[in-house]
């Protein structure tokens, strides 16, 4: 049973939800799903049944996913070891064939299975269902060598998203849950950082919230305090004194270009903690970085 202080903590927590369930009834939140928060069994059903109260209490959550360690997993298993540069895969096309089956395959169903165990409707995409991720070769910058480019194989820049079927699987009252993986021009498939997929999705959706889910209370100094509101300006130079590198760097990236964009807010927040999600939509105090488009 209840005691009298445990019930009243609970009212409260109930009352303090509920102007936010008033606030982002209808709207559309993209949630980048990757970390701890995807391989550890508790927090897995935890996320799962945030998402599904979040779409229960009119709210229209959008599942955007990784799946680094498990890709790892694999090349590991085939003797392959995986390779980054400035945080991104390089994925040749042994590597490519990898990630589809990994990202497409085995991850995607895990996903849509839990959500669907937990009292969801979930369907599971990835950009080459109903072609809606459009995108081209992905070359970046050698910081070595100025002017010159690298080539890291398979990977992909987003170039269009055709918002529909998405916006179908809402009106029905189904969750997508996409895999980020995008068709060229020839057809030919790309992998793409989640980060990435999840910012442009939150603009094209005109996204009241995009949330991005890490292995960090969010973005840390370098004495390891959490900066709980960034600028562009300030981010630029946690960028040039290297506070911010490797995988930090996409995320970050795809949080500013969306705050930019017209996402009413854009937060990194810890995805080891129990119902992050729910906390960071739900109550007063959230959890994490606020990135802010000015």
């Amino acid at each position: 049973m209840l005691n009298e202080t445990t019930a009243v903590q609970k009212a409260q927590t109930l009352a303090e939800a509920l102007p936010y369930i008033k606030r982002f009834f209808d709207k559309t939140i993209v949630i980048k799903y990757g970390g701890n928060a995807m391989t550890d069994e508790h927090l897995k059903q935890c996320f799962a049944q945030d998402v599904v109260l979040l779409k229960l209490v009119g709210m229209n959550p959008v599942v955007v996913h990784g799946g680094g360690p498990q890709i790892n997993d694999m090349l590991d298993k085939l003797g392959k070891k995986g390779v980054f540069i400035q945080g991104m895969r390089v994925t040749d096309e042994e590597t490519m064939d990898i990630v589809e089956m990994v990202l497409g395959g085995h991850v995607n169903k895990e996903i849509v299975n839990l959500i669907n165990r937990n009292g969801g409707k979930a369907v599971g995409l990835t950009g080459q269902d109903g072609n809606f991720i459009h995108a081209e070769k992905l070359l970046i910058a050698d910081k070595d060598q100025p002017g010159q480019m690298i080539d890291i194989g398979s990977v992909g820049d987003i170039t269009a998203i055709d918002p529909s079927i998405i916006n179908f699987l809402d009106s029905g009252d189904f969750i997508p849950v996409i895999a980020p993986i995008g068709v060229g021009p020839q057809g030919e498939t790309y992998n793409i950082n989640a980060d990435v997929v999840a910012g442009k999705l939150a603009e094209i959706l005109g996204a009241e919230k995009l949330i991005l889910l890490t292995n960090t209370p969010g973005v840390l100094d370098k004495a390891g305090t959490l900066l709980t509101g960034l600028t562009p300006k300030q981010i630029d130079d946690l960028v040039a004194d290297g506070t911010l590198s490797g995988g930090m760097l996409p995320k970050i990236s795809s949080a500013l270009d969306a705050a930019r964009s017209g996402v009413k807010s854009v937060h990194i927040i810890d995805g080891r903690v129990e119902h992050a999600l729910l906390l960071e939509v739900l109550t007063d105090e959230g959890v994490g970085t606020l990135i802010k488009a000015k």
